[in-house]
């Protein structure tokens, strides 16, 4: 079978200086009726819809299993507010109902009440004589108010239970890496690839080991986001140096990027049949076959910014004019499960403005961008993100600007990657690469400086020390 595949360039030099996660387990006990089932839109994963469930509160409106249900339903239609008020209905009536514990907690931790969650899940847990569905969503809780070493400990207590659990192996393999025990949570770091909702495609036959490849070919498969190729590809010469042929599965918006990856012998085309190779290996499964712990995070990889979008990126973003040039982004991709807790809004990057000499340019790409008509005007932001067609049109603009201001997302790791300026701004429990929440700094980028939410939901002081920040540094460039 013909797959697509392309040679790599040689390495350029280097540059000058600059989902996974596990979802909480709704609960329903709520028999399924039998009508015929109402539109998509409504449709719960039971078989069941708002509206059946209304119609059955009609003739029993004191059945805490259908309060429940409709409320597991709202949750899952976006209306937390709703779904919250339904679980505390279902618990007037019946104060030991497990199912509505349990789906309170989770809509609790959606709204980012983390104390209140894991209140919830306790009572849950407690209730239900310590299920592991249940332990599961005490962790979740756990994890996302930051409660990283009582996770663990609830986490040693299921898995005691239920050692092969692969749910319970990726909940402690999330937390072990935001705690900064790598080698231990990236060898668990496979469960994902056993969890029911792993969506990425997984290749056949033998998965590496990390072991000497004697002019074997290695296929790495790509996987998750843009920004997880981008933090991984710094592993490709390592692979290379296992004496194997190297292939690598890339999506198109990363291709003329990653076209220079020093240890690459040839692209495949993300979606594309595969060629033949000997072993594969998923890209996230690289840190674990390689031996990486906090101390020995490699420096991030070497990307190609091509001439072409360099001279496309020049016509975008003048030369030296005495304004400190910053780049904005506020959402990730809105696909992204977690992206409503670590994206804002346009509104919120405005008081930049205030600061002298600063310019700002949005980078911002997809359907958040809409957000720029709000201003009235385009003099305020320049919106450069119609005008990107891939990552490497992005870096070059990312080469031209001082500093870019953002929320999490692929374009961070681009930013560490060119070395270029980039200061993140957090949410409350970020990505792992991110680390527990201490400190301005990431081993995976050195170039990069974390500011955090120290409250669940509080961008106001986030963007205020940002603020400050960027003051400082016009003060000292002036």
């Amino acid at each position: 079978m013909k797959a697509n595949i392309t040679q790599a360039v040689p390495a350029p030099p280097p540059q000058v200086a600059l989902p996974l996660q596990a979802s909480p387990h709704p609960v329903s006990s709520a028999p399924a009726p039998a009508p015929a089932p109402p539109p998509a839109a409504s449709q719960g994963s039971h078989g069941l819809s708002i509206e059946m469930l209304e119609a059955m509160l009609e003739q029993k409106p004191l059945d805490p299993n259908v309060w429940s249900a409709l409320g597991a339903l709202l949750r899952q239609a976006g209306k937390p507010e709703a779904a919250i008020a339904c679980q505390r209905r279902a618990l007037e009536i019946d104060r030991r109902h497990v199912g509505a514990w349990t789906n309170l907690g989770n809509v609790l931790g959606d709204v980012e009440h983390y104390d209140e969650a894991i209140a919830a899940q306790e009572h849950a847990v407690v209730l239900s004589g310590g299920s592991a569905n249940l332990l599961s969503n005490l962790v979740v809780a756990l994890r996302h108010g930051c409660r990283f070493n009582r996770a663990l400990e609830i986490l040693d207590v299921a898995l005691h239970a239920r050692p092969n659990d692969p749910g319970l192996l990726w909940d402690r393999a999330l937390t072990l890496l935001q705690v900064g025990r790598y080698a231990e949570g990236f060898r668990d770091y496979d469960s994902r690839l056993s969890l029911p909702n792993y969506q990425n495609r997984v290749a056949g036959g033998t998965m590496w080991d990390g072991g000497a490849l004697n002019g074997k070919t290695i296929l790495l498969t790509t996987e998750q986001g843009f920004g997880d190729v981008l933090l991984t590809a710094r592993y490709a010469p390592m692979v290379k140096a296992r004496g194997g042929r190297v292939l690598l599965e890339c999506h198109p918006e990363l291709q003329r990027l990653l076209s220079g990856l020093e240890g690459i012998d040839g692209f495949v085309r993300a979606g594309t049949p595969y060629p033949a190779y000997d072993v594969h290996c998923p890209l996230m499964s690289l840190p674990h076959r390689l031996g990486t712990t906090i101390d020995t995070v490699p420096p991030p990889a070497r990307l190609t910014v091509p001439a072409e979008a360099r001279e496309k990126a020049a016509r975008l973003v003048p030369g030296p004019d005495g304004t400190i040039k910053v780049g904005i982004i506020w959402s990730g991709r809105v696909t992204f499960k977690d992206n409503a807790r670590r994206a804002t809004t346009l509104s919120r990057f405005l008081r930049f403005l205030n600061v002298p000499k600063v310019r700002l340019y949005s980078i911002q790409k997809g359907p958040p961008e809409a957000e720029l008509a709000t201003l009235g005007t385009s003099t305020l932001i320049t919106p450069l993100g119609p005008h990107f067609n891939d990552f490497a049109d992005t870096a070059a603009v990312l080469e031209r600007l001082d500093l870019v201001i953002m929320t999490d997302s692929s374009v961070a790791h681009l930013a560490g990657s060119l070395g270029r300026p980039v200061w993140n701004l957090l949410q409350f429990m970020p990505y792992w690469v991110y680390g527990d929440g201490k400190g301005e700094t990431t081993p995976w980028y050195p170039s990069m400086r974390l500011f955090r939410q120290t409250t669940p939901g509080d961008w106001d002081s986030v963007f205020a020390a940002a603020e400050q920040a960027l003051r400082q540094v016009v003060a000292l460039r002036t």
